[in-house]
């Protein structure tokens, strides 16, 4: 160094700061990316897993298969066998299978007419002569007399008044179609119909002086004594 030569201070500081910036540059980078890539792990040892713990055990799972029911035992229908009803008697049948060349067999001769239908007798309401019992008003009565019972039930409940009984009366004097047109209840009505079904013979009704079927309705009464 000569002797008269003066230093200049702020040349040597410009000298040394960019080496140095340089390096504290580096070194921020270096910080910063260890700082990233740095990992932190526990200071704990690893557990190891024990197979035969408790948590990994998987219990035997039997085997779950099942046998099939049998299918259902199919019952037979029950067949019950009917009685024939219808009896027929072999000696009534007559049948002659010893035939021979000269028998003689008749012939069926089929019409053509149209087959003859028999038409229900007409019921008159109204007829010239009305049917009436035999022997009179008298013989009615006496009939009732003998043959109507005052039913138990109807005096028990105190039951009377009358009984309309409505039926036909055919050309022979005989009686059909009984029926009960205004009932009266407590047995009462069972009985009446009774009596007039169980009646002898009435004597018809006529019309031209010829008997006829003919309709009629009667009162029967009943009373308490």
């Amino acid at each position: 160094m000569k002797h008269g030569t003066k230093k200049n201070p702020k040349a040597d500081l410009r000298k040394w700061s960019s080496p140095l910036f340089n390096l504290g540059l580096v070194i921020s980078i270096g910080l910063c990316l260890v700082a990233f890539e740095w990992k932190s792990y526990s200071d704990s040892p690893i557990k190891e897993i024990n197979k035969e713990s408790e948590i990994w055990d998987i219990p035997d799972i039997p085997n779950t298969f099942q046998t099939p029911p049998p299918p259902p035992v199919e019952i037979p229908p029950i067949i019950q066998v009917q009685p024939n009803e219808i009896q027929i008697d072999p000696t009534l049948i007559s049948i002659d299978i010893n035939t021979t060349e000269t028998t003689e067999i008749p012939e069926v001769i089929i019409s053509d007419d149209p087959p003859i239908i028999d038409k229900a007798e007409e019921i008159m309401d109204f007829t010239e002569v009305q049917a009436s019992f035999k022997g009179g008003m008298e013989a009615w009565y006496e009939y009732l007399r003998k043959n109507l019972k005052y039913p138990s039930q109807a005096k028990r409940m105190g039951i009377e008044g009358v009984v309309l009984i409505r039926f036909v009366v055919n050309k022979d004097g005989s009686v059909q179609d009984v029926e009960v047109v205004r009932p009266l209840g407590g047995g009462c009505d069972e009985v009446a119909k009774e009596v007039i079904e169980n009646s002898p013979e009435w004597t018809p009704g006529k019309m031209g002086g010829r008997p006829v079927r003919s309709r009629m309705v009667i009162p029967i009464r009943f009373k308490l004594q």
